[in-house]
């Protein structure tokens, strides 16, 4: 397993340039089977991010643009009356794709973004009261724009907190972004050169596997409680009124289940069957950062602090005795 999950980062990481610990938090969400924000200015490699993965682990893959005037059913499908066999007959929205890219997704309207809620919680969607299960495995990837640019709607809390993580690319620097630039060539088709260089690495099958074996990673007592303290801490049972007054939004038992997900593929990815206190802190900002502060990405760097002091706030070797 551990040669493959090399080779498939390596696939990634040489398409995504310059981005490597980005592109290790996407495949270990996708491998804790989670969902995944992804917040940044326009042409940061949001979408090249997701097409990759989809391609190199033979995913059924779809990019929907969100805009302001798309509906619920352009996303999850609509039943449509046949005249010929006069029975409804559903026509199925992007949502029943193995990777669903939902491009810019804060610029369509609070009832579109909750079409994606039922899909993301429980892997099904109701349409015209009859429930569809959907495909496994089941990755959402949704692109934010920040809350600054024109047209954007923020994301309701129960939105936000469905996805495991969220990450942000950022600018490359200036070795990665010399070889964005060279790399920069594009097919008679009109698309860029490096798609064609992507191959299929793994199988559907394996893939699960994968999955599966994940969530044998072993948690002692230690860690659970590491994660239970990280959490108590968040909403101030164990913080000083000082930091009672910063943490504006506590994390839930849901970021407890998130966190320890995370941290198992991580540790899977690292090739280990147990966890350490290093792979809680290496997820640790990417599941929590957008559960304690929400939308304020103008606050970016307030809300890293939070996390920060959460995380100097508890012993690891005592965690519930801080």
């Amino acid at each position: 397993m551990q040669k493959k999950i090399l080779t498939i980062l390596s696939q990634i990481e040489s398409i995504v340039i310059g981005k490597p610990h980005e592109c290790r938090l996407a495949l270990a969400c996708l491998l804790a089977q989670g969902h995944l924000l992804i917040e940044d200015l326009p042409g940061m490699g949001k979408t090249t991010l997701a097409q990759t993965l989809a391609k190199t682990l033979q995913l059924s893959y779809q990019r929907t643009q969100f805009t302001s005037d798309l509906l619920p059913s352009d996303v999850v499908g609509i039943s449509i009356f046949n005249s010929d066999t006069k029975q409804f007959e559903l026509h199925k929205g992007p949502i029943f794709n193995q990777v669903v890219l939902a491009d810019e997704i804060n610029r369509a309207s609070p009832k579109t973004q909750s079409a994606l809620l039922e899909a993301m919680a429980e892997n099904q969607v109701s349409i015209d009261g009859d429930t569809h299960i959907l495909p496994r495995p089941f990755f959402v990837i949704a692109t934010q724009n920040p809350l600054f640019h024109a047209g954007t709607y923020p994301l309701p809390e129960s939105q936000l907190d469905r996805f495991m993580m969220r990450i942000s690319l950022g600018f490359p620097d200036i070795e990665a972004e010399k070889n964005i630039l060279l790399s920069s060539t594009f097919s008679k088709s009109g698309q860029p050169a490096h798609s064609s260089a992507i191959s299929d690495i793994v199988s559907v099958e394996t893939l699960t596997s994968m999955q599966d074996a994940i969530q044998q990673v072993h948690a002692s007592t230690t860690i659970i409680e590491y994660i239970i303290a990280l959490c108590r801490v968040s909403r101030g049972q164990h913080s000083t009124e000082k930091e009672q007054a910063i943490v504006c939004k506590p994390l839930s038992p849901r970021a407890g289940k998130a966190l320890l997900a995370a941290a198992r593929a991580w540790a899977f990815i690292e090739n280990r069957d147990y966890l350490l206190p290093d792979d809680i802190k290496a997820v640790f900002y990417s599941v929590c950062e957008h559960r304690l502060e929400g939308n304020i990405t103008e606050h970016q760097q307030l809300s890293e602090s939070i996390s920060q002091r959460i995380l100097d706030a508890v012993n690891v070797l005592n965690p519930l005795n801080t």
